[in-house]
C-alpha cells in the first residue's frame, strides 16, 4: 500500500507483528506500520475488538489478519508465531506489547499476583523472541521492539507489578540486542509516559477511587505535571515505533527511547 500523509513506504513488505493489537498503543502501532507498507499480523485474545481492529487496518487498505491466542499462555508465542508465518510469511518486526499488571501497592501483592504478572508482563516477551528469532538471524534482518513503561526507568506510586517488572524486560533486552547486534537484527523498547489509551483511564480511575477526585481531575493533575503539559496520544508512540522498526534505525539497538513528553527527571 501507499503511505499515507507524511509517512514513506520504508517497511514495504515486510512482515509485522503487534500484539496487544485490538487497542491503544498496540493498534496505533499496527496502523502506523502498515502505513508504512508493512504486512501486519494482529494480535489479542480475541473477540469482536480484535476483528474490528483487522477491518479498521483493512479499510486503510493494508493487507492484514488477526490471530487470537493468549500470551500469558506459555506456548501460546510459538503457536501464534507459527500462525503468523502461515498466513503472512516470517516475522520481521515484532511489535511485543501487552495490557499493564493490576494496579496494586507492594503490600498487597500475593504470590498468585506476581505468577500472574510474571507471565503477562515480562515472560511474553522472550518467548515472543525465541520464536521469531530463528528466521531473523537466518536472514539477517530484523527489529524487536517492545512497548514498555516509564515505570522501568521510574517508579509510579500504585504500580508495584509494573515497578518491578518492566525493568526486567529491559534486562533481557539489553543482553540480547549485544548478542546478536552482529546479526542484523535490533532490540530496543519504547517507554510510553501518561498516554491517552483506556489503560490510562483506567489507572486515573483507581486513584480518583482512592482520593476522592474525578477521573478527569486526576488526568489534568497528571498533565500539569509533564514538561510538555499534556497527555500524549497514542499515534506520537507509534511514531516512535516505526522509527525503530525502520531502515534510519539500522544502527540503533539496546536502546529504551522514553516517549513521555519530559516526564523521566534522570540523567540515565
Amino acid at each position: 500500500m501507499s503511505g499515507a500523509a507524511g509517512f514513506v513506504a520504508d517497511l514495504e513488505g515486510r512482515v509485522a507483528l503487534v500484539t496487544g493489537a485490538s487497542a491503544g498503543l498496540g493498534l496505533a502501532s499496527a496502523r502506523a506500520l502498515a502505513a508504512r507498507g508493512a504486512r501486519v499480523a494482529l494480535n489479542s485474545r480475541g473477540g469482536a475488538r480484535l476483528e474490528e481492529a483487522r477491518r479498521l487496518l483493512a479499510a486503510d487498505g493494508a493487507d492484514v489478519v488477526a490471530v487470537a491466542a493468549d500470551l500469558s499462555e506459555a506456548d501460546a508465542a510459538a503457536h501464534l508465531v507459527g500462525e503468523v508465518e502461515g498466513e503472512l510469511g516470517a516475522v520481521e518486526v515484532l511489535v511485543a506489547n501487552s495490557g499493564g499488571p493490576p494496579v496494586k501497592r507492594a503490600v498487597d501483592l500475593d504470590d498468585a499476583d506476581w505468577a500472574a504478572a510474571i507471565d503477562g508482563t515480562f515472560l511474553f516477551v522472550p518467548r515472543l523472541c525465541r520464536a521469531v528469532l530463528p528466521s531473523m538471524l537466518e536472514r539477517g534482518w530484523g527489529r524487536v521492539i517492545a512497548i514498555n513503561s516509564v515505570s522501568a526507568r521510574q517508579p509510579i506510586p500504585g504500580l508495584a507489578l509494573s515497578n518491578a517488572l518492566r525493568p526486567a524486560v529491559l534486562g533481557y533486552l539489553k543482553t540480547l540486542s549485544r548478542e546478536i547486534a552482529a546479526h542484523g537484527v535490533t532490540v530496543n523498547a519504547v517507554l510510553p509516559g501518561h498516554t491517552l489509551t483506556e489503560r490510562q483511564q483506567e489507572l486515573a480511575r483507581a486513584v480518583a477511587k482512592e482520593t476522592g477526585q474525578t477521573p478527569d481531575e486526576i488526568l489534568a493533575e497528571r498533565a500539569a505535571g509533564i514538561p510538555a503539559q499534556r497527555i500524549g496520544s497514542p499515534a506520537e508512540l507509534a511514531a516512535a515505533v516505526c522509527f525503530l522498526a525502520s531502515p534510519a534505525a539500522s544502527y540503533v539497538t539496546g536502546q529504551f527511547l522514553a516517549v513521555d513528553g519530559g516526564l523521566l527527571q534522570g540523567l540515565l
